[in-house]
């Protein structure tokens, strides 16, 4: 009998030696999903927050948490003024559960609160587990749970809304560093500044970091705490919800970047010996430490894990109605080692006894849930390991993320800036470094995220332009260094979203060559929010050569979003010259041309193609982009054939350098 081989397999052959562990994987998660849900869905297995953290009802209050080695629990509070009694005494249930029902007048909207969790040899003040608001005082600097159960909750607008099966174009987004003051800005400064110039500049979805609670504003909200709280820093939770709805209302979806790889090891703040030990969350000993970050590690085969994490996605999804996640730290997660020293360079690098399989099924439950929640919801991993499958659907042996970030071409691209000479660039390399990718599998394609812009690494702008964008950046003072930036800027973002494997991202202020690069507030910097800002008025002043760079970005992601362009799956190379540094590819209608030669223009260069009209569409030479407007614009361009009627068509256009264009082709009026 021939054995079942999954569809994961069936389209790569070199897979066929780990068919056996593909299989096993698929079956762990089987497994795992029948005893977690019991034969329900995982959808109603995933409503942890409707029964634990705080609850208003018919006759007051109910609060219940999970401390299985706690052996009394006491909720104190600015009611109670923080003092244990016996009216706030928990009631111990089965599993581990405690739980205390109150009057309506013991407690109301806006008091603080927080836990006395005892345990055998000692006791600690802890914020519960499923707290659904956390505050900081401004004074003490102390966090502790806030009641939040307003009279008149917010009313969503647009509640239907659904994600259209657009190719993403996501904007990349914090909202506590979106202004240009040097401070912590709220949700409504996002909403009212940020959602229209995202929606103007054509970005169809917004991806949104450190929402969750975090007590270090410096780890850009990566160290979590509390995983069911929307950081308070930035506003209320209404004035979250009223952010995601009114870009609900423009047509752009809301992501989250979720942070289930570790959690910080604060005991006040999170869950770090939470019931007084350190295995109600996470692994004992050195597996249940990230040496690298400084935090503890999930431990994904517990049920009780399991039902908050997955708990913790069906929240997001249904109570603040975001549109999906970006999973950061997948690397982490997968592999024993989290990844470190390791290079992935063949395949036996991702099914080896260092993979761990529990969070192989974590990320199939996972992803599993997310469609059952919103079937139009974008689930995207963080995984710079390349493993196959990570994007593949559930049912064929793969993981079931929509997309994958591809996270070698950042990497890329700086490579090539900080090591090769413009006439190194060869433009083979870049082609194959830009469209590489599993057929089976989507990408999210960018040229810097987040992590190119924090301290210690430097944007591509600043890469390209170094000190002259403090000097150099005025239309009156002429800079060759800048010229270089800028028109290198402009063709290295076209190159990477022409050619994205399905979606495209860009941190905010990327666009238009942000000046600064990113560091919050901390010790070393004397707790200065200077550079942890986004200065928009230099983008908008007409005067400064930032605009080109802005206006260019506006156009390039409407051009894509209203021609549907990554939507197109083949990227068809139609010329690599490398000696010239001339490369020119196609995608469904339009034909992208790049001339990388820093010093060479060619005039009535050939592109092979069939016969046809062109018309330009975008020109990176554009005076209106701060190019030199050597190109006519305005004219159509008709392939000719080299010889005979019968021969090879030839597009010929004049092609300055370090310049790229992008033409369309249109229908040829037919002579009656």
């Amino acid at each position: 009998m021939k054995r079942y081989l999954p569809k994961l397999v069936q389209n790569d052959k070199w897979l066929e030696p780990y068919a056996g562990v593909i299989s096993d994987r698929m079956i762990l998660a089987d497994r795992k999903e029948r005893e977690v849900t019991g034969g329900r869905s995982l959808a109603d297995f995933a409503t942890g927050h409707l029964y634990f953290g705080l609850h208003r009802t018919e006759s007051g209050w109910v609060i219940r948490e999970w401390a299985p080695n706690a052996t009394h629990i006491y909720m104190v509070g600015t009611f109670n003024d923080w003092q244990e009694s016996v009216d706030y005494a928990f009631a111990s249930l089965d599993h581990g559960v405690w739980e205390l029902h109150l009057a309506a007048d013991q407690m109301g909207h806006g008091d603080l609160y927080a836990l006395n969790v005892h345990w055998a040899v000692n006791h600690g003040k802890r914020i519960p587990a499923w707290a659904t608001r956390v505050v900081q005082d401004e004074n003490t600097h102390m966090f502790n749970a806030q009641v939040w159960a307003p009279e008149n909750p917010y009313e969503w607008k647009n509640p239907e809304f659904q994600r259209t099966d657009e190719q993403p174009l996501i904007y990349e987004g914090h909202v506590g560093m979106a202004g240009e003051e040097a401070r912590v800005h709220t949700y409504n400064e996002f909403r009212e500044q940020m959602l229209p110039r995202i929606k103007a500049n054509g970005y169809n979805v917004i991806q949104l970091m450190a929402i969750p609670e975090h007590p270090y504003y410096g780890s850009f909200g990566y160290h979590v705490s509390s995983f069911f709280a929307a950081s308070s820093r930035f506003g209320t939770p209404e004035e979250l919800k009223q952010l995601i709805d009114e870009a609900h209302g423009m047509g752009i979806a809301v992501i989250m970047d979720l942070v289930h790889s570790h959690a910080v090891k604060n005991e006040v703040e999170g869950l770090g010996n939470y019931d007084g030990t350190r295995y109600q969350f996470f692994h004992e000993g050195a597996k249940g430490e990230h040496p690298a970050w400084d935090s503890y590690c999930f431990n994904y085969d517990k049920n009780e894990v399991l039902h908050f994490l997955l708990s913790n996605i069906s929240y997001w999804l249904t109570e603040y109605k975001f549109d999906g996640f970006r999973f950061d730290g997948v690397t982490s997660m997968l592999y024993f080692n989290h990844g470190l020293e390791i290079a992935f360079t063949t395949y036996d690098d991702y099914f080896n006894a260092n993979v761990d399989q529990e969070a192989t099924t974590y990320f199939k439950l996972a992803n599993k849930l997310i469609k059952q929640i919103n079937p139009q919801a974008l689930s995207i991993a963080e995984d710079m390991s390349g493993m196959p499958g990570l994007a593949t659907a559930i049912e064929d042996g793969g993981l079931g993320f929509d997309f994958r970030m591809a996270m070698g071409v950042p990497d890329f691209w700086i490579k090539m800036i900080k090591e090769k000479s413009d006439d190194e660039w060869e433009v083979g390399d870049i082609f194959y470094q830009l469209t590489s990718k599993r057929m089976d599998e989507q990408v999210v394609s960018y040229a810097e995220s987040h992590d190119q812009a924090l301290v210690g690494d430097k944007t591509i702008i600043f890469r390209l332009i170094d000190k002259e964008m403090y000097f150099s950046m005025r239309k009156d003072q002429p800079n060759l260094i800048v010229d270089r930036g800028i028109a290198l800027h402009k063709m290295i973002r076209l190159a990477t979203a022409s050619t994205a494997g399905g979606a495209y991202l860009n941190f905010m202020g990327n666009e238009f060559g942000h000046p600064e690069w990113i560091d919050f507030p901390r010790e070393g910097n004397n707790w200065s929010y200077s550079h942890a800002r986004r200065i928009w008025s230099i983008s908008e002043d007409q005067d400064l050569k930032f605009h080109w760079l802005y206006d260019f970005d506006k156009e390039m992601i409407q051009l894509i979003n209203q021609n549907k362009i990554l939507s197109i799956p083949p990227v068809d190379k139609v010329l690599e010259n490398t000696p010239d540094k001339v490369l020119a590819y196609h995608r469904g209608l339009f034909l992208f041309v790049f001339n990388f030669n820093p010093t060479q223009s060619f005039t009535d260069y050939g592109i092979p193609l069939g016969a046809g009209k062109y018309q330009i569409v975008l020109n990176t030479d554009s005076g209106r982009f701060g190019g030199h407007d050597r190109v006519d614009e305005e004219i159509s361009y008709y392939t000719m054939p080299s010889k005979g009627l019968d021969s090879q068509h030839y597009l010929r256009l004049y092609l300055p350098a370090r310049t790229a264009l992008v033409l369309k082709k249109v229908d040829i009026p037919k002579v009656k």
